[in-house]
């Protein structure tokens, strides 16, 4: 794991941010048509029908998936079952100017993580640069004026996103301790194959629970099926593939500082969804959260 960012790694930590971005509007614009436990399954099958063709052999017995299975179980809990499925559940209460404060804490609850459960300390450094990241989340949320971050209020969907940012950073620690083989590992299709195939089975357990437990229906319309082709291509299978290899490259705790460039984008893809041009507090914010990821990534001199 190093944590010197190079071009190739700023880039496979920066295009999640813009897809995940993408995914948080498309799960608003649809939280209407389908309920969200089952928009999570839909995407994640999907992904695997994607994923089976480039790396069906990872399912063979003499894989080095089985004797790690219960990894793989995790992860896919974890990353798949779990996280965009709060985030879908936490948009049907709560608003994404909300959602992604909420989600800006990440590089928080990644040193959190890091210090509590795998023992890893947390530098002068990295509290500066989260500092700096999240103020300039917090000026993109507030465009500009404070008076509009002042008008906030938490409701329920708020406590799904933080128990979702939670899962997002043991997902993310748990990709750096590797103890499969090599081989599997540097499959990039089998080793998401792995996590998504776990994921959806645990997926499929919550949408069954919530069919049973609520009214759920389905409207499919031509807008349901775009975004479902677009949350299972782009921020399922790219972002994934993107995100596990950054981390693996720079490191959660720096990777995490990247995830708060996601209400940015979502800030501009809103504004041009509505007709809008960026306004100066983007380009301002833009810096400090950018700052945020130079100051954290330098190495002690």
């Amino acid at each position: 794991m190093n944590t010197r960012l190079t071009p190739h790694t700023v880039f496979l930590l920066t295009l999640p941010p813009l897809l995940w971005a993408g995914n948080a509007i498309a799960g608003r614009l649809v939280h209407d048509l389908v309920p969200p436990i089952l928009l999570n399954l839909l995407r994640w099958a999907l992904a695997l029908l994607i994923l089976l063709p480039l790396a069906g052999p990872v399912f063979r017995r003499d894989s080095g998936l089985w004797p790690h299975w219960r990894r793989y179980a995790v992860l896919g809990l974890l990353g798949v079952g779990l996280y965009n499925a709060l985030q879908y559940l936490a948009l049907q209460s709560s608003t994404p100017i909300n959602v992604t404060l909420v989600a800006a804490g990440m590089p928080v609850w990644m040193m959190l993580t890091g210090r509590l459960f795998f023992g890893v300390r947390v530098s002068r450094r990295q509290i500066t640069g989260a500092v700096l990241s999240i103020a300039g989340v917090l000026l993109v949320l507030a465009r500009g004026d404070v008076q509009q971050l002042l008008a906030l209020r938490l409701v329920a969907g708020d406590l799904f996103m933080i128990l979702a940012t939670i899962a997002w950073s043991l997902y993310s620690w748990l990709l750096t301790r590797t103890h499969e083989p090599a081989s599997l590992r540097a499959d990039w299709a089998g080793f998401l194959l792995a996590q998504v195939a776990f994921g959806v089975v645990w997926s499929g357990l919550f949408a069954a629970g919530e069919w049973a437990l609520s009214e759920a229906t389905v409207h499919w319309t031509p807008t349901l099926f775009a975004v479902l082709a677009y949350v299972a291509i782009g921020p399922a299978v790219v972002a994934f593939r993107c995100w596990g290899e950054g981390v693996r490259r720079a490191g959660p705790a720096i990777a995490a500082f990247f995830s708060n460039l996601t209400p940015l984008f979502a800030a501009v893809l809103s504004s041009a969804f509505l007709g809008e041009l960026p306004h100066l507090y983007h380009g301002l914010a833009f810096l400090l959260i950018v700052g945020g990821i130079i100051v954290s990534s330098r190495r002690p001199a």
